[in-house]
């Protein structure tokens, strides 16, 4: 067995182990239906077919005997190679392509049996005939294959364009490869008779296919991005109107929600830049504390307007009955936001209502929970809770100047407060008082 031989013969295996793999990788795939794995399917079994017809032709020595049967193959393996680009659009999802497939199919038939009797496409010779160098050999008329392969060619290279057109995104620099790999097969083929023409059309397929895959990854992926903006928006809107109708109805906590919100992004950042907890704040963290913190209060909508509008101090009965938001404002938060939020935000939203008023000595409400088994979202939102609350004016104080509010969150630092948040808070502080003045300025008119 010489050279060439062996090399037809490994490559052909190679080939169509490849074409198996892929077939069982379409099998497998649950992003494409029947149809479209049929249709992936009879392209890498043609593929295949092809390939193996080109090995029994050019990799073994001719012998007379099965002139018959190779004309046979010839005649099939030249109308079936054309109509790969119409197998592979119809695998790519372009409509019509089974009629187009079995006219060209039929047409290039047509002219394969019209020829084969008259060796104008091909032919057959003894290599002991001189004439020939091999027992197979092109015909007169063998421009009519280069001809439908170079249609073929064009063809599926429209497709992939018309393709790339349904989605919102184009890969020509995987088109421009296939168009490569499919001119390095067809090259040596047309001029030097090195028949590694299917090699090229096999790795051309998983080009196309990996095109297509990619296509419709990227698209996908396009949409469930917009999707989940909208998300977010509606999310954003939802909490946004929850805590503007919370504010309304409790008219001593005007500008509350806007002020507590920029403190807790504003801390948070401060740990995050100063090195504090970064294991739980990041990016992510932020964003969903900034977007949720409007929701602390979120249980107030299970309190009467009686003791929310009350002008005065809170009896001891009055206050108790006030305690209950918390303990009902994870509740709230889950059943507004269910089926809009996944688990982590809800987890996130029900957190921050819950566990606001809980105490870092465990001297806090709803469940007493002390030290770092209090969320971190819910020990960040307690200082920024308090720190607005005492630099607000209620009907029964003064607003306390910030200097002071500054003092009396430090002096509660270990006993209400997380010491490490407490510090952060201070260190920078300025920032909070610039944040009270602006707002503040902004709800005056100023």
């Amino acid at each position: 067995m010489d050279g060439l031989t062996l090399f037809y013969m490994f490559a052909t295996i190679l080939l169509i182990i490849l074409m198996v793999a892929m077939s069982i990788h379409v099998l497998n795939y649950s992003g494409f239906n029947k149809q479209q794995k049929g249709w992936f399917i009879a392209t890498f079994a043609s593929i295949s077919f092809c390939a193996l017809a080109e090995f029994m032709l050019h990799g073994i020595p001719y012998d007379p005997r099965f002139k018959v049967i190779l004309t046979i193959l010839t005649v099939l393996q030249f109308a079936l190679a054309p109509c790969f680009a119409m197998l592979f659009a119809g695998a790519l999802g372009l409509r019509y392509q089974g009629r187009i497939a079995i006219i060209f199919f039929g047409i290039c038939l047509l002219i394969g049996v019209c020829c084969a009797p008259f060796e104008l496409v091909f032919l057959f010779r003894d290599v002991a005939d001189e004439t020939y160098k091999f027992g197979y050999n092109r015909g007169p008329l063998f421009i009519i294959y280069l001809i439908t392969y170079f249609t073929s060619l064009v063809y599926i290279i429209i497709a992939l364009f018309i393709v790339g057109r349904k989605f919102h995104h184009r890969d020509i620099s995987t088109i421009i490869m296939v168009l490569v790999v499919l001119a390095a097969g067809i090259i040596p083929m047309t001029i030097y008779q090195l028949h590694i023409a299917y090699i090229a059309v096999g790795m051309a397929a998983c080009l196309c296919y990996v095109y297509y895959n990619d296509l419709v990854q990227q698209d996908t992926s396009a949409e469930l991005l917009e999707k989940q903006q909208k998300i977010s928006e509606l999310q954003t809107q939802i909490t946004a109107r929850l805590a503007n109708l919370i504010e309304s109805r409790d008219t001593e906590t005007g500008g509350h929600v806007a002020r507590t919100s920029e403190y807790v992004k504003t801390l948070a950042e401060d740990l995050k830049a100063d090195g504090v907890y970064t294991d739980i704040i990041n990016d992510h963290f932020i964003f969903l504390l900034y977007n949720l913190a409007p929701m602390h209060d979120v249980g107030k909508i299970l309190v009467s307007d009686k003791i929310l509008r009350k002008p005065g101090r809170l009896t001891p009965e009055e206050y108790e009955e006030i305690k209950k938001h918390a303990s009902m404002g994870g509740t709230v938060a889950r059943q507004v936001l269910s089926g809009i939020a996944d688990e982590e935000y809800l987890n996130f939203v029900s957190d921050i209502a819950t566990y606001h008023h809980e105490r870092w000595d465990g001297n806090g409400y709803p469940n007493k929970l002390s030290g770092e088994d209090i969320p971190l979202c819910a020990r960040i939102m307690a200082i920024a809770d308090v720190f607005d609350a005492l630099v607000s004016k209620r009907c029964y104080k003064e607003a306390m100047p910030v200097e002071e509010a500054f003092k009396e969150i430090e002096k509660e630092s270990g006993t209400h407060f997380d010491p490490k948040l407490v510090e952060v808070f201070l260190k920078h502080k300025e920032k909070y008082a610039s944040i009270n003045a602006e707002i503040t300025d902004k709800e005056k008119g100023g």
